[in-house]
């Protein structure tokens, strides 16, 4: 996972992809937050347990200011996996914020923190959004519990409307995995400003070093080429055969899940062989 978190916070420690990731999610695409307006805020934040200091970091996380004024606070949380205390680490991270605030005698003005977690995967994020839903206790006691509502976003399950509204390398990212979840892929004609940074995020996303692996190999047979049209076309072939396998990956995974449910009904393997299409000597030996 820290290898992810890694890959996913470089690329959206640029400005231009924080402010367009901000913009398409909280401003319905309009240009609201401009690159210069954007400062990079410490990620880290501690905490005491048993009168010992602990650290805790978010992914990435920038102040939006108008002149010298903190508009707001804005994070963000990048999940490949669901997380059921994910309510509970983001009122952690946006409490220290608060916290900050308090003691801070710079600003006049106190400021809203915003916390986005990007979550990657190819199903609908299921896990509590609510610090409420994360416990189990007597119903007589919630309405003294105050509650905390976090705000994921399904980057998979994008539309097309709201994916063309991304004006950065983040476009690219976010049609990726839309595609990718509904089996079929079309490699994009975009430009690509920080091509370093969304191939080793491809990579590890996927788990597909060839992704790093091709980019670095063209990026030498054409003298340093960092982006833009060219570095686009040149790999296009390249996405579309990785991505083609990956399906063929996942409608093999989904027949074994299916040979597997079969089985439980009881079914014999000659059944389930004709049902999912899958050998007999392979379904001998699914559990």
């Amino acid at each position: 996972m820290a290898e992810k978190d890694i890959a996913e916070k470089t690329l959206e420690e640029y400005n231009d992809v924080f402010a367009d990731i901000a913009n398409v999610i909280l401003f319905g695409g309009e240009q609201v937050i401009k690159e210069d307006e954007l400062e990079d805020a410490a990620p880290y934040s501690m905490y005491k347990i048993d009168d010992k200091l602990h650290e805790q970091e978010r992914d990435c996380a920038k102040y939006w200011k108008k002149q010298k004024i903190r508009i707001a606070l804005c994070g963000f949380e990048n999940q490949t996996v669901q997380d059921r205390k994910m309510p509970l680490r983001v009122i952690g991270y946006d409490g220290a914020a608060y916290r900050a605030e308090l003691t801070d005698d710079t600003q006049n003005e106190l400021y809203p923190v915003i916390t986005l977690v990007l979550y990657f995967g190819e199903t609908h994020w299921t896990a509590p959004k609510h610090l409420t839903d994360c416990f189990t206790t007597d119903k007589r006691l919630k309405p003294f519990v105050s509650d905390y509502k976090i705000n994921v976003v399904e980057v998979a399950f994008l539309t097309e409307e709201t994916i063309s509204q991304f004006k950065s390398d983040f476009r690219i990212i976010a049609d990726f995995f839309r595609q990718s979840r509904l089996g079929k892929y079309k490699p994009p004609q975009d430009d690509i400003h920080h091509a370093d940074e969304v191939f080793k995020l491809m990579s590890v996303l996927t788990g597909d070093k060839r992704f790093d692996e091709t980019y670095n190999e063209v990026k030498v047979r054409y003298n340093g080429i960092e982006g833009g049209k060219e570095m686009c076309k040149i790999i296009d072939d390249f996405i579309a055969e990785g991505m083609e396998k990956g399906m063929e990956k996942g409608a093999y995974n989904a027949k074994v899940e299916t040979a597997q449910n079969l089985r439980r009904m009881g079914m014999s393997s000659e059944q389930i062989a004709l049902a999912t299409g899958l050998p007999e000597n392979e379904i001998n030996n699914i559990k």
